[in-house]
């Protein structure tokens, strides 16, 4: 069984026993998260889409830790000029063990 679920502007497809890397999450590592925002439940018997949410369905995961992501520069430059800037980005991310999908 799987599902597709919306959690920080973007969208994953997300099945039992799945590690993501999604938008950070208040909580400590360890605690228990639910997403509500089901938008697409899957199965062997078939798919059952929402208009736009799945009713009833959720996401059960296990926040496992927060932490920051790769570093990406940031160039920006003016020719003939001699404007130059160049600035560091990391942004901050949360991993999560899907524990179970419930439809």
């Amino acid at each position: 069984m799987f599902a597709v679920i919306k959690t920080g502007g973007k969208q994953y497809k997300v099945a039992a026993g799945d590690k993501l890397v999604i938008e950070k999450l208040e909580g400590e590592a360890g605690s228990a998260v639910t997403f509500s925002d089901v938008l697409m439940v899957g199965s062997e018997a078939g798919v059952t889409v929402g208009a736009p949410l799945v009713a009833g369905a959720t996401v059960a995961a296990t926040l496992l830790e927060t932490r920051k992501g790769d570093k990406v520069m940031v160039m920006k430059k003016t020719r003939r000029s001699t404007y130059r800037r160049r600035n560091g980005h990391r942004q901050w991310g949360s991993v999560v063990h899907i524990t179970a999908v419930n439809a």
